[in-house]
């Protein structure tokens, strides 16, 4: 069957490419080969957060009599909360099949493989069906990273160790949790299970946790986790895995932890194998598809968007390179820009950010400003947080006199982010943020804060 559009993937990228496309008018295809929603959707983003949504309110529960609120008795139910994270994919994997359906999209459940290029257009194969489209987009996501270490496959096969994917459908939670990797996905898994009663030991290799982001915040952060009990062990790296014990090497010095479950979080790679992208000549470089900021790659007709091109494997990335390559496609002009992409840490507190680090900027050789003042500038956040030690950071480009990035260490930070990545994409003044009536009293309010703290 003939299509204007394949899309190899139903993840965010590539069910919003579908979508709009099937919109445009578009005839078009979407082949997924697990769920629809894509890691994000259902083992990743959405589920990560309503688990840590239930330890917040836990942790609020616990902490509450400093607000004047007394609480007894708080448990938590960990069966409960995996059940509701079920219901909650449930509900947002039914929209989003809701909205392919509203959009004309065609979709199948399967393994597609392009099989090569005729006339008519390029070849995919799935459930032993022939599919042709003139163009396709790869958005066939990323793969959790599993390293050589001895006895890690044997522990994977026991259900000692673990990837998020599976923890995140255990009833029961481990009462000591060792989380191998101190970056995003294992430092938000290690904050809901230390919340919510598990003695978590974190093993990074680095000096740092939270990979890239600022460095000042980062310290900040880990005294937070610290504080309510979680251990790091930093400049180590994990030897062996195996009989409810992981062996650490730091120096030339091991170690010993003992565990009842061990988390593997150490990043992702771009899922690039047996697609059949040799087949049509697409170029990788290091596993991920190579695109332009059209998200175009060396073949005609062909695009990639999200997790698989290894640009930015973010969710809201995706969202947007799966337009741009829409409106390509359709002739539009349309262009990505990864300036300004928000990232953020969903942890109690939040570390957000958005643009350059100080380090980043001075690496570019840019002059810059850094404007550092407490969270406590906000009015709301003393409201809502007893004792906060929340930090808001500001890096300006002195010369130009706008914003090139911004780090937030303070819980929702999330919600107000973007608001920064928006005055960096459109390089607006700083005398103009200054000017900005925002609403009182929010913890955006932090933003004008800074911004009037450099004169």
């Amino acid at each position: 069957m003939y299509y204007d559009l394949i899309v190899l993937g139903g993840g965010p990228g590539g069910y919003l490419a579908a979508e709009r496309a099937g919109q445009a008018g578009l005839k078009t295809l979407c082949i997924e080969d697990r769920h629809m929603g894509g890691t994000c959707l259902n083992e990743g983003c959405i589920p990560t957060k309503t688990l840590l949504h239930s330890a917040k309110l836990y942790d609020h529960a616990l902490d509450s009599a400093a607000y004047g609120v007394t609480a007894e008795s708080v448990r938590v139910d960990h069966a409960a909360v995996i059940a509701r994270k079920e219901r909650v994919i449930k509900t947002l994997v039914g929209g989003v099949c809701a909205a392919m359906k509203a959009s004309g999209v065609t979709t199948v459940n399967g393994r597609a493989v392009i099989t090569g290029k005729d006339p008519a257009g390029y070849s995919v194969k799935a459930n032993g069906d022939r599919y042709v489209g003139k163009n396709l987009i790869i958005a066939t996501g990323s793969e959790s990273v599993l390293p050589p270490i001895e006895g890690l496959r044997e522990s994977l096969n026991s259900g000692f160790a673990v990837t998020n994917r599976e923890l995140l459908f255990s009833c029961e939670a481990p009462k000591r949790l060792v989380v191998v990797g101190g970056g995003v996905i294992g430092l938000e898994m290690a904050s809901y299970y230390q919340m919510t009663g598990t003695a978590v030991t974190v093993v990074e290799m680095m000096d740092h946790i939270a990979g890239p982001c600022d460095k000042d915040l980062v310290k900040l952060l880990q005294k937070n986790y610290e504080r309510g009990g979680m251990r790091f062990e930093l400049n180590a790296c994990v030897k062996v895995i195996g009989n409810s014990r992981v062996l650490c090497q730091r120096g030339g010095e091991t170690f010993d932890l003992e565990a009842d479950r061990v988390l593997v979080a150490l990043g992702r790679r771009p899922n690039s194998q047996d697609l059949g992208l040799e087949s049509i000549g697409v170029l990788l470089e290091n596993g991920a598809v190579r695109t332009d900021c059209h998200m175009r790659t060396n073949v005609p007709g062909i695009y990639a968007v999200g997790d698989i091109n290894g640009k930015s494997m973010l969710a809201h990335t995706a969202y947007r390179e799966a337009e741009v390559a829409v409106h390509t496609i359709l002739g539009q002009k349309d262009t990505m820009s990864y300036r300004a992409i928000p990232s953020v840490l969903y942890t109690i507190p939040e570390l957000s950010s958005v643009g350059l680090t100080e380090e980043e900027a001075k690496a570019q050789g840019l002059d810059v400003a850094v404007v550092r003042i407490p969270m406590a500038y906000s009015g709301r956040y003393v409201a809502e947080n007893e004792n906060g030690d929340g930090i808001f950071k500001l890096v300006i480009d002195k010369k130009l006199r706008t914003v090139v990035g911004a780090q937030v260490l303070a819980n929702y930070s999330s919600e107000f982010i973007a608001v920064v990545g928006i005055f960096i994409e459109l390089a607006v003044p700083i005398d103009l943020i200054k000017k900005q009536v925002f609403p009182h009293p929010t913890v955006a309010e932090i933003i004008r804060e800074a911004a009037c703290q450099f004169a």
